[in-house]
Formats: structure tokens, sequence, C-alpha cells
């Protein structure tokens, strides 16, 4: 990509974001609470627990952590279903973000 191009992508990729930052935000809010309460669960200290969800969330899943309790099972696939959906929303807007910028230099 060239520099206005890269320029360009990264104004409409900021724009996408001031768009979407209310569901962004609650989703990486819930995300961070439901790593919260599975650390309460499995008595994990809280950056464990935080750790566990977004390493989880975001599809790394290292397994170094797993919860036990059955609540926190059911926690942890809903960290899941929330990473999905956060990784779809980042994907999207970065979509978004280059067909404008492409259509832009392009004359469209």
């Amino acid at each position: 990509m060239s520099n206005p191009l890269r320029r360009r992508f990264r104004i409409e990729l900021l724009a996408g974001l001031k768009v979407v930052w209310p569901v962004f935000s609650a989703l990486l809010g819930l995300m961070a609470g439901l790593g919260v309460l599975v650390a309460a669960l499995e008595d994990w200290p809280l950056a464990d627990g935080l750790y566990f969800a977004f390493v989880s969330g975001l599809t790394i899943g290292y397994g170094d952590l797993v919860p036990k309790a059955p609540l926190a099972r059911v926690l942890a696939i809903s960290i899941g279903i929330t990473g999905i959906l956060l990784a779809g929303l980042v994907a999207a807007i970065g979509v978004q973000a280059l067909n404008a910028a492409l259509g832009e230099t392009r004359g469209r």
C-alpha cells in the first residue's frame, strides 16, 4: 500500500471505530467482566481471570488455565462467543475501511 492509501485507511479505520465504539467497548467490558467472574469462581487471582478471558476470547487458548466449576465452564463458552463477536467487529471495520480507502483512491 502506498502512503496516501495507508493514510486514508487509518482515517477510515478510526471513523469506523468511532461509529461502533459503544458496541466495541461493551464487548470488551463484557469479556473482562466474565473473566472476573471466572476468577472468583475458580479462586484465581484477578489477573489470571482477565488473562484467561482474553486468551480464550481471542481464540488463542494456551490451555494453561482451565476452569473446573460447571458455571465457570459455561462462562468460558460465553467468553468465546464474545471474543468471536469482537474479532468479527474488528474485521468488519477493517474491511470497510480498506474498501473506502481503495474506492477513494480509484476515484469512486
